[in-house]
């Protein structure tokens, strides 16, 4: 079943992206408290969303995806980008992962918004494989940039 998250769904959720992150190889990287995740998803402005993925039998979370709106300056609306996507290893196959992309889809449909985007590792031919066979396509001509810690510190100008 795939459902928005709830309060109650902060300690899986947390688990979860840490549980990521260790696949990812890193772990040391995941710094983000239950608490924070709480504020972003259900303070007082929140502009993050989750929805999740539970077990049929137990109704454990299993899986979720984090999102949130972008916009294209091309197309004029609205699109999701969705930061996560992850389903325990022992529950994959069982169609999880494509039943939370299919429910983002529907959002987007119903909202009119015209791209869901996200990004992959390279080295993560699993997860490419599985979203080369839902039909997406790698944007291969653009390559992602990041400022954090010091760099961001460095240029916003303050020390």
């Amino acid at each position: 079943m795939i459902r928005p998250a709830t309060p109650a769904d902060i300690p899986a959720i947390h688990t979860l992206i840490r549980e990521l992150a260790e696949y990812e190889r890193a772990l040391e990287e995941a710094k983000a408290t239950e608490e924070q995740l709480h504020e972003a998803l259900f303070g007082s402005r929140p502009a993050t969303f989750a929805h999740v993925a539970t077990d049929d039998t137990t109704d454990a979370v299993i899986g979720y995806a984090i999102w949130f709106l972008n916009f294209s300056t091309w197309r004029g609306v609205h699109g999701i980008h969705l930061e996560d996507l992850y389903v325990r290893p022992t529950a994959r196959g069982g169609g999880h992962g494509k039943a939370l992309l299919t429910a983002l889809a529907r959002i987007c449909v119903e909202r009119g918004y015209q791209r869901l985007e996200w990004s992959v590792l390279n080295w993560n031919t699993p997860a490419i494989d599985f979203y080369k066979a839902l039909g997406a396509r790698p944007q291969d001509e653009w390559t992602v940039y990041r400022l954090t810690d010091e760099a961001l510190a460095q240029a916003s100008g303050t020390p």
